[in-house]
């Protein structure tokens, strides 16, 4: 398994995956531009050794494509996890045949956990920086209203302060000065949690924040772990061996021996500033907010260290393709941390929690709503927007195949539930208030109830321009912009039931060319549209319960208060296509 950053970019060179660019590059736009594209066309990754500005060189797009994904982890993680759930019922209770039965297991469990090495075998400890440990980072501003450039692969590690549990996670980071930054602490996020009983104590909170290291860090950091899961034994798993760490002689945290960088600081209590905006993975800017601040005191890093960043924007990104991978890693373990779950899938495409679709176990009547609030109780699935449930052995991926196995068993009277005033992703401007929102659930089991129709041929629709069927069942209509006449979706439901009552679902969009593909469907519809507010459909009251009639209208315009959606400034555009056989000239 690959140790650190290096050894992974010397894989890359071997199987010809990555293309170092000397010409002298800019990472305020430039760099992600030059990234985007390149990522856009399933392209190599990049290695940017004459960053303006400063000594490192800017490694980008590291996970831009399954293949590179695989080389860096390969099959044995999910393997072994396999096997780790695999034998739970082998081993409980422990059986002195059932351990020898899975001596091989045990005997890889053995591998796992941390290791301290000495500062001469910590490549991270070579060099020490205590006056302005930013100065010379070649920190990446990915868009033009971007607050300021920003960490966007920071590990960030943080131990609770009674009982030690640490917490691995990646925040994105703006970096103010040479000395501070901010810190995206999101309010599902574990070393939030921390922070928080910090506060309580009104104690300043240390944090170290490491740059590189094994690509099982990267991962471990990112997946969507239970809360008291050390990330740390996660890395190791991935890794199929211990991780090595040395102590820190100017105290507090372990550091990750083979890091690129590894950055030490404080976070005060009750203390916040303004951050942002910030072009994120939804597509979209954040808008300013209040988060905490990084007080930096001191930065190691290896002598020639490598500064690893990625760009996040619309789908599809990096985080696309590691997301695939970590939920085939972590899929075996859904069944038992939430029995009735038999799979589970969030959807890189719209951003992960604004959709989540399952297959679950039906042996009872309505057994699937004990699996859909069971979901919406773990971890960071309770940030789910969308959450659509069958008991139909579909390929969730496949969302055209799954869409349309529901919507013909999904019955509206009973298999439709809305809950308004609940928490939403803070990267989700859809709800009315940050953090705010709406979530609902849409269930299809059982034998089917209908036959979807295929080709819309029912006539001209009142107000509507543009009509396209995403797949048997799914209408998408377009017409007015929303600021042009918000009460649209209202009137089509009113106007044109008759004409729709054989489709289950029929959306609202800005333009209904989105049906070409999975991903502009997905992406479109599922991030600019709030359950309670933009869902319509005739209904009655009935012992508490909303029995709704179809069709069901979701109204996915873009709405006054969304942020901009993200676009490349048009002279960076115009500079990177000039200087396109500059960066390539050798590839």
């Amino acid at each position: 398994m690959i140790q650190d950053l290096r050894a992974f970019i010397h894989l890359l060179k071997k199987e010809n995956d990555i293309v170092e660019i000397s010409a002298s590059v800019d990472p305020y736009l430039e760099i992600a531009e030059i990234h985007r594209r390149v990522i856009d066309e399933g392209g190599p990754a990049l290695l940017f050794t004459n960053v303006k500005g400063s000594p490192f060189p800017v490694v980008t797009n590291l996970f831009g494509t399954s293949r590179r994904v695989d080389l860096a982890f390969g099959p044995k993680p999910e393997q072994l996890m396999k096997q780790i759930i695999g034998a739970m019922d082998t081993l409980l209770p422990p059986t002195p045949k059932a351990l020898w039965k899975e001596k091989n297991l045990i005997f890889d469990m053995l591998k796992i956990g941390t290791k301290t090495v000495p500062k001469n075998e910590a490549p991270v400890m070579q060099v020490l920086k205590q006056q302005k440990p930013l100065s010379e980072l070649p920190v990446i501003t990915s868009w033009q209203e971007d607050g300021g450039p920003f960490f966007t692969l920071p590990l960030v590690y943080t131990e609770h302060p009674e009982t030690k549990d640490h917490n691995l996670g990646m925040y994105r980071m703006q970096v103010y000065d040479n000395q501070t930054t901010g810190m995206h602490w999101q309010i599902h996020k574990g070393g939030g949690f921390h922070y928080h009983e910090a506060e309580k104590k009104n104690e300043p909170f240390p944090v170290t924040v490491f740059l590189g290291g094994p690509p099982a860090l990267i991962a471990s950091a990112i997946a969507p772990v239970p809360e008291h899961l050390p990330e740390l034994l996660l890395t190791s798993l991935i890794l199929g061996k211990k991780l090595n760490t040395a102590d820190n002689p100017l105290g507090d945290h372990r550091l990750i021996a083979d890091a690129e960088f590894a950055i030490h600081g404080k976070v005060p209590p009750n203390y916040t500033r303004p951050e942002g905006p910030f072009g994120d993975h939804y597509g979209y800017y954040s808008l300013i907010h209040d988060f905490p601040e990084f007080r930096i005191d001191h930065m190691w890093h290896r002598k020639d260290a490598i500064y690893p960043a990625t760009i996040v924007g619309k789908p599809k990104q990096e985080d696309y393709y590691m997301g695939e991978f970590l939920q085939r890693l972590l899929s075996p373990a859904f069944p038992m941390a939430m029995p009735g779950v038999k799979q589970l899938w969030t959807y890189a495409e719209t951003g992960f929690h604004p959709l989540a679709a399952a297959v679950v176990r039906e042996s009872y009547s309505r057994e699937v709503l004990a699996s859909a609030f069971r979901i919406f109780g773990e971890g960071q699935l309770t940030l789910t927007k969308f959450l659509i449930l069958t008991d139909q052995n579909v390929n969730l991926e496949n969302f055209p195949q799954l869409f349309e196995s529901v919507l013909e068993r999904f019955e509206p009277k009973t298999d439709l539930f809305i809950f308004n005033k609940t928490s939403h992703d803070t990267l989700d401007y859809t709800g009315k208030k940050l953090n705010h929102g709406s979530k609902a659930v849409l269930i299809g089991v059982g034998e089917p109830k209908r036959e979807l129709p295929g080709d819309y041929t029912g006539g001209d629709l009142a107000g509507i321009s543009k009509v396209s069927s995403y797949c048997k069942g799914c209408l998408v209509i377009s017409g007015k912009k929303y600021e042009e006449e918000p009460e649209l979706a209202a009137h089509i439901l009113k106007q044109n039931k008759q004409n729709l009552k054989t489709w289950p679902m029929v959306i609202l969009v800005d333009d209904a060319d989105i049906t070409k593909d999975q991903t502009s469907f997905l992406w479109t519809v599922f991030t600019r549209f709030n359950p309670a507010t933009d869902m319509y459909a005739d209904s009655e009251i009935q012992q508490h319960h909303l029995n709704y009639e179809l069709p069901i209208v979701i109204d996915a315009r873009m709405k006054p208060g969304y942020p901009d959606e993200l676009f490349p400034r048009e002279d960076i555009v115009a500079l990177v296509s000039k200087r396109w056989s500059e960066y390539f000239n050798s590839y």
